[in-house]
């Protein structure tokens, strides 16, 4: 089993000291950033593939920050707006922590069936902080989400990135 830090920038735009925020996190992540995407459905492709190659465990548990849980329909193709419900399909004893400074007010639940719901939240949370005890991750992924934050932050936090 394995660990993934999944790491979207648009959960920056909303916190004090985004720069500092973003290196504090990679640094209790204590590895380099494994890939960047711009669109976040590619980084589940990225990690369904590394488990397939042997090079990922299957993952346990998965440290979503980010401003949306991603879980905002069951299309049967993965998108932006969904990635994280066909993470936690394709990966059933897999745990997701949505780390998110402001939770925006809707919920999975107003947006999967009421049994895939029921079934989900047993192993989702959501809070402002990482929970105690997470594991560090085998895998730290980055979305730069284009559009979704100022170009000026998105360069400075991929600045970041490069760095580690």
């Amino acid at each position: 089993m394995s660990s993934i830090l999944d790491i979207d920038l648009d959960y920056f735009r909303l916190v004090t000291h985004p720069l500092r925020r973003f290196e504090k996190l990679l640094e209790w992540a204590g590895m380099p950033i494994a890939f960047i995407v711009e669109n976040h459905h590619k980084a589940l492709a990225r990690w369904k593939d590394r488990v397939r190659r042997g090079t990922l465990a299957i993952p346990s548990h998965i440290l979503h920050i980010d401003e949306h849980h991603d879980m905002m329909d069951q299309r049967a193709n993965a998108n932006i707006a969904n990635f994280m419900y066909h993470a936690m399909r394709t990966w059933p004893q897999c745990r997701v922590h949505w780390l998110t400074e402001r939770p925006i007010v809707d919920s999975p639940r107003f947006w999967l069936d009421e049994d895939v719901w029921e079934s989900f939240s047993q192993r989702f949370t959501v809070s402002p902080h990482r929970p105690r005890g997470w594991p560090k991750p085998d895998l730290v992924s980055v979305c730069s989400s284009p559009g979704f934050l100022s170009e000026s932050l998105r360069q400075s936090l991929l600045e970041v990135a490069r760095r580690w």
